[in-house]
């Protein structure tokens, strides 16, 4: 466990960069088809600069977005193994290493520790390169052991959701995930210590089902998609259409779900404004 700290632009840490934003020299938005240069996008807090598009991207780069600087990446010694000796299409374990491989992140959630305007805040945040950003049970894990230190040091904590829900490859030992991260996250109210959850593109299954319908404020990225099941299961479930802009963050807002949300260049100053705040 070390401090990073940014070298020069286009730089997230002093290790290999860990992002979902695209390789290469061009970025094609997937709302608008505009052809965009990735300095161009990254100088837009990896938005499109044509249409604003929120691109997705990882924990790293946005805890190079939202602290000081500098921050430090705590509970990374915490690795998932096969301990059902699971296997579908493939076993498990080839998963977890194909995904080790390719992303250069231990698991789907990263916790780093840092200044936020000089404010103390630990954020919590899921990567949807690994896949699919499911939840298993060091993702549990890691929130435990991120509440235990928010209520040791007094620090708030932020959790950034971008899940396709709970691990199937860890069965029941997945799903109880909601409720152990429901349960520490009921800790930390009781001590007092404010818990901010901002949902990004996509946050779905036990993931929006848990910790991250749970926060203290409860906002979003723009156009994020949230929601338990998907749009076209709920359709064939309830045989109705669906509301235009389902399952959408501004859908979620105008009916009481979200408290706001935010746009990426401004994410930054709003969660200081709430640290101020509460």
């Amino acid at each position: 466990m070390g401090w990073f700290k940014r070298l020069k632009d286009g730089i997230i840490t002093a290790t290999k960069d860990k992002k979902e934003a695209p390789d290469g020299l061009w970025y094609k938005c997937e709302k608008c088809k505009e052809a965009s240069t990735l300095k161009e996008v990254k100088e837009a807090y990896h938005k499109c600069p044509k249409c604003n598009y929120h691109i997705r991207i990882g924990s790293f780069d946005y805890f190079e977005l939202i602290f000081d600087g500098k921050y430090k990446e705590v509970f990374n010694d915490i690795e998932s193994y096969d301990f059902l000796e699971f296997t579908d299409l493939k076993n498990y374990n080839d998963r977890l290493e194909a995904a080790k491989a390719k992303t250069d992140l231990d698991d789907s959630m990263a916790v780093a520790i840092g200044k936020v305007n000089k404010k103390d805040l630990t954020i919590a945040a899921m990567d949807f390169s690994f896949i699919g950003g499911s939840m298993g049970s060091v993702v549990g894990e890691k929130i435990a052991r991120a509440v235990d230190y928010c209520i040791d040091t007094k620090t708030p904590l932020l959790i950034i959701s971008k899940s396709g829900g709970a691990r199937m490859m860890e069965s029941a030992f997945s799903l109880m995930q909601m409720a152990k991260s429901s349960v520490k996250l009921a800790e930390l109210g009781k001590a007092g210590i404010p818990y901010l959850s901002m949902m990004t593109d996509p946050t779905t299954g036990g993931v929006t089902a848990s910790y991250a319908m749970l926060g203290d404020i409860n906002f979003a990225e723009p156009e994020a998609m949230i929601g338990f099941a998907g749009p076209r299961v709920i359709k064939e479930t309830i045989k109705k259409d669906l509301p235009e802009g389902f399952q959408r963050a501004e859908f979620l807002l105008d009916h009481g779900f979200l408290d706001f949300i935010v746009d990426r260049q401004n994410l930054k100053e709003r969660i200081s404004d709430l640290l101020t705040l509460l």
